[in-house]
């Protein structure tokens, strides 16, 4: 099986408009981990979009590759490459395998994308056999069907050697050995689902298994297994001493704790000083964005809604993107790398003594990207009670709607200094980790009694990760997070912007108030127009719709060290997390001059934020019982939803907001008069 070398040059397809040109449609399918969204990317070149199936949270990709059978325009043809979730069956054991299945019978309705025309089932070519289960159920499809094998060169380092020619008449369909990272086997590839697509190839019989026939699942595992072993032989053995002392190493029970720990320091640290330059860039956008608009617009309401409105809310969270992109692209090297399969096993140590299984741990880890599809994906734990304690404990891993709130939280307390600034966000993220693993023990002493089931993995081999798949990977996320963020963030800046805005305080009752401060000696002094001003714009605000609304729900949070503005971001942010940040820039933004050479950026603006009697509104007390407040606290609404649809019931969806609001609530409070108590400045 040996593979040409291709220049990468020659596999990029001209971009036509021709209208005339045939649209077909090739579905992707595969085990996970096997390289077929390297695949689709490199057939695509990131001209994806990314999408939900209806109804549920399980995305799928699509993209658009342009092939030319002749030199002629008119000859072009049009290929919608859609790329599935990654399933070992089509059984329906799980909600991917259910919604891959319906897809490609055409038993869902699917308005976005069309029934696939052909299928390409991605195989791993290290891994045979398993691959070959799910291949057998894409051929009982029906439908022209290829199979590429992907990890090829890997294989051929490995000593594997694979018949095609043998596995093809096995199939009765064309099989293509390629490799998805270097291209190698690509065009290939090209023409045989050109000719599948378009109905020229044949449609694949059933392979049939003389053995087991009354058992349909048995007989698919014998027949892969058998297959396999006709069709693929290994030469030699290669040498694995390296990676099984690496591996002796970062799975050993003391050494791989720390080589965690290690590695994770070392991740923050990354996403602190790699992202400054870029949020230091964006946050002079969005300043010099709100100069423009200030000295086009005369001063008024109009004014003071783009530039402390739109613009304060919507750049206050944007500016935060660099550090979420970057912190997916090295998450995605160390996952292709093979390490953080590795670091399930450390952890599996810990999770089995608070109740957790380790089939749980790739859910936990999918929560640092978001809570939803990490709840989702505790359907392939089969055991009951091992998936409620999971459900119940993902949202305390830390998702990247919290990385904007420790951004801002560590700017405030380590400004330019990323050493401190990554050691707080580990701290963010181990507390999280922490958290639910206490949670976990105390279901399993007392609601929730029981012992998990073992974990079984199989550790991938070590490999040079990808950087062009690491930076899709990031730029996907990236997107993604703006897309969702975006209108949310929007809407409730406009709100907040309106509710701290209006009603506005009548001019003789703002100067018989500030009259009145002034008098009680509160620390304002009158000389100082820099106090007066502030003076005036607290009052101002407190007499709005917003203020009234803070200081009723005040008291509540006063025990934390929350003012009233702080206190009304909280409050937003149940609806979602990062909403706080908006929030925040446009209350502590609210008369800020849009003209001055330079605005301060919302971190400066907090760290400067003053009490009337001119005390700090965020020391470091208040700062860190905010911190922790976000680690520990329930604030998104569809996290809660998904809850209460995979659970049955909305009684476990209040269980978990009840008991995570009472448990962050208990922790800042602990963690306020712990700093207090310290004398910590």
């Amino acid at each position: 099986m040996n593979l040409p070398i291709v220049d990468p040059a020659e596999l990029q397809r001209p971009v036509s408009t021709n209208p005339a040109a045939d649209t077909k449609t090739v579905a992707l399918i595969g085990n996970p981990n096997v390289g077929k969204t390297s695949l689709f990317n490199r057939l695509t070149n990131l001209l994806a979009k990314t999408s939900n199936f209806s109804g549920t949270t399980i995305e799928h990709r699509v993209g658009t590759h342009r092939l030319h059978a002749s030199e002629t325009p008119e000859h072009e043809s049009v290929l919608r490459i859609v790329d599935l979730p990654g399933v070992y069956s089509l059984d329906g054991k799980t909600l991917e395998e259910t919604v891959t299945r319906e897809y490609l019978t055409g038993t869902r309705e699917e308005r976005k994308v069309p029934l696939p025309d052909a299928l390409v089932v991605v195989v791993d070519a290290t891994n045979l056999e398993r691959s070959l289960f799910v291949t057998r159920q894409a051929l009982e499809l029906s439908k022209p069907t290829i199979v590429a094998i992907n990890l090829s060169d890997l294989a051929e380092r490995q000593g594997i050697e694979i018949d095609c020619e043998g596995l093809s008449s096995k199939l009765g369909c064309p099989v293509v050995p390629i490799s998805a990272r270097t291209g190698a086997g690509i065009q290939e590839l090209e023409t045989k689902m050109l000719e599948a697509s378009g109905g020229d190839a044949p449609v694949a019989a059933v392979p049939e298994c003389t053995s087991c026939m009354t058992c349909p699942y048995a007989q698919g595992h014998q027949w892969a297994a058998s297959v396999a072993a006709e069709t693929s032989k290994r030469k030699y053995v290669a040498s694995s001493e390296w990676t099984d002392a690496v591996d002796r190493w970062m799975t050993n029970s003391w050494v791989g704790p720390v080589a965690f720990f290690a590695v994770m320091l070392t991740l923050f640290s990354l996403v602190f000083w790699l992202a400054q330059f870029p949020m230091e860039l964006l946050d002079s956008v969005f300043g010099g964005l709100a100069e423009v608009v200030a000295s086009v617009i005369p001063e008024g309401d109009i004014q003071s809604l783009l530039t402390d409105g739109v613009i304060a809310g919507m750049g206050g969270v944007l500016v935060f993107l660099p550090q979420i992109m970057i912190l997916f692209f090295v998450l995605t090297l160390l996952e292709d790398s093979g390490y953080l399969s590795r670091a399930v096993v450390v952890v599996d140590r810990w999770m089995r003594r608070v109740g957790l299984p380790g089939q749980a741990f790739v859910p936990l880890l999918t929560a640092h990207a978001c809570a939803i599809p990490a709840i989702m994906a505790t359907r392939t734990i089969e055991n009951r009670r091992d998936r409620l304690v999971s459900i119940l404990v993902i949202p305390l891993m830390t998702c990247s709607a919290r990385l904007p709130v420790y951004t801002m939280i560590a700017a405030m307390l380590f400004p330019r200094q990323a050493l401190y600034a990554a050691l707080m966000f580990a701290g963010a993220y181990f507390l999280g980790m922490f958290a639910a693993f206490a949670m976990a023990l105390l279901f399993k002493w007392s609601i929730l009694p029981g012992n998990p089931a073992p974990l079984i993995l199989d550790l991938p081999p070590y490999r040079m990760p990808s950087i062009k798949n690491a930076l899709r990977h990031a730029w996907d996320r990236g997107l993604a997070f703006v897309r969702d963020a975006g209108t949310v963030i929007l809407l409730i800046s406009l709100a907040i912007w309106a509710l701290s805005t209006y009603p506005k305080l009548p001019e003789d009752q703002l100067l018989s108030q500030m009259a009145a401060v002034q008098a009680s000696d509160a620390g304002v002094d009158i000389s100082n127009s820099d106090d007066i001003e502030r003076l005036q714009m607290q009052l101002s605000e407190e007499h709005s719709a917003l203020g009234r609304m803070g200081k009723a729900v005040q008291p509540v949070f006063a025990p934390l060290g929350f003012d009233w503005k702080t206190s009304v971001g909280v409050m937003a942010s149940f609806a979602a997390r990062e909403v706080v940040v908006s929030t925040l820039s446009i209350l502590y933004g609210m008369g800020d001059d849009p003209g001055d050479d330079e605005i301060a950026s919302l971190h400066s603006r907090l760290r400067s934020a003053k009490h009337i009697d001119g005390t700090p509104v965020f020391d470091t007390a208040t700062s860190v019982s905010l911190l922790v407040f976000f680690v520990l606290a329930m604030q998104c609404l569809p996290t809660q939803a998904v809850t209460k649809k995979e659970t049955g019931s909305w009684k476990w969806a209040f269980f978990q907001f009840g008991y995570m609001s009472v448990l962050a609530y208990v922790g800042a409070f602990v963690a306020r008069h712990v700093i207090l108590m310290l004398g910590i400045a």
